[in-house]
């Protein structure tokens, strides 16, 4: 007598035989598409980084790699996305300086908390920052800048991506450090920022040198001091703020992956192996160099550490600037 197995039993049967020992159907990771939430929106360094590593991790993963952006809000929607996602990786995102550090230290109130709704995935690299000014501003160097200013206070402005962000943070730790009195007029990005210092409407911005460079090296804007650890081989006649004994502002923008907190550990690890293989790409390494961007794989603990350190460090920024954005 031939006995009959329902389809699902059979299929079962099937996956216990060609599962390793111990495994099981629910620890095949992933199975569908991976998504990437990127709290900013397209086009800026944050949103390129993730692509070109989403694009790799493809391969490493075996599914797609899909890039949802929310913007909004100094990246705190975007953010609290990823946070309020389900814990079992299908959904992860981009955490930055501005998002892990300088928001939970500036903002009154964010709707996301990073130790506790958070978990680290990896760090992708770091990008140094810069002070940029217009042309025609006669100064050609930091110490022709604060001389200036100091000559006129108030008269000079500098643009930001917004209160709270990263440009923001470093013009009031400009002014804190060289005791000068220039004014904070903040934009909506730095797209804006950007355009209206090449024409001159401000006359300083402190960006990501990643966006701001094409300018640098177009004549557009003066590059005036570098955040880097050394001096760069793309700008060696631009020194860096530690030189000039301007050790506040020697600290590096971040970018890395996030996942929402609960995530299983043994998914955040193949999600770290994989972006670590990613980020081993000749293209990924190619294309992060372009955004003055260093590759730095790690482990998902060497970023939390890195996301602490900054946050405390941001905190002190902060109130020392008096800084609150509600």
């Amino acid at each position: 007598m031939r006995h009959r197995f329902p389809a699902g039993a059979f299929l079962g049967v099937l996956l216990s035989l060609l599962l390793p020992a111990g495994a099981s159907a629910q620890t095949i990771f992933p199975s569908r598409s991976v998504t990437v939430i990127v709290p900013f929106a397209a086009g800026g360094s944050t949103d390129v980084i993730a692509r070109v590593v989403a694009d790799a991790m493809r391969s490493a993963l075996g599914q797609p790699v899909v890039i949802d952006n929310r913007g909004g809000a100094g990246g705190s929607i975007g953010t609290a996305a990823i946070a309020k996602a389900a814990p079992d990786g299908y959904v992860i995102g981009m955490g930055t300086a501005s998002t892990l550090a300088i928001n939970p230290a500036a903002y009154k109130s964010l709707p996301y908390n990073v130790v506790d709704d958070l978990e680290p995935v990896g760090l992708i690299a770091q990008v140094p920052n810069v002070v940029t000014i217009n042309p025609k501003v006669p100064a050609k160097t930091v110490a022709e800048l604060v001389a200036l200013a100091k000559a006129q206070p108030g008269k000079l402005a500098y643009g930001s991506a917004g209160n709270g962000s990263v440009s923001h943070l470093m013009g009031e730790q400009f002014k804190l450090a060289t005791g000068t009195d220039i004014t904070h007029v903040p934009y909506r990005g730095v797209g804006p920022a950007l355009s209206d210092a090449v024409g001159g409407q401000i006359q300083i911005l402190f960006d990501n040198l990643s966006t701001s460079l094409p300018l640098i090296q177009d004549g557009k804007l003066r590059a005036l001091a570098v955040s880097s650890p050394q001096r760069l081989a793309v700008l060696p006649d631009v020194p860096t703020f530690a030189e000039l004994g301007l050790n506040d502002l020697d600290w590096m923008a971040f970018f890395g992956l996030v996942a929402p907190a609960k995530t299983p550990k043994w998914v955040i690890d193949k999600l770290n192996a994989a972006l670590k293989e990613a980020l081993a790409d000749p293209h990924v390494r190619e294309t992060l160099a372009r955004q003055q961007a260093k590759p730095e794989p790690g482990a998902p603990e060497d970023f939390a550490a890195l996301i602490h350190q900054q946050f405390e460090r941001m905190k002190r920024a902060v109130l020392a600037a008096k800084i609150e954005v509600n």
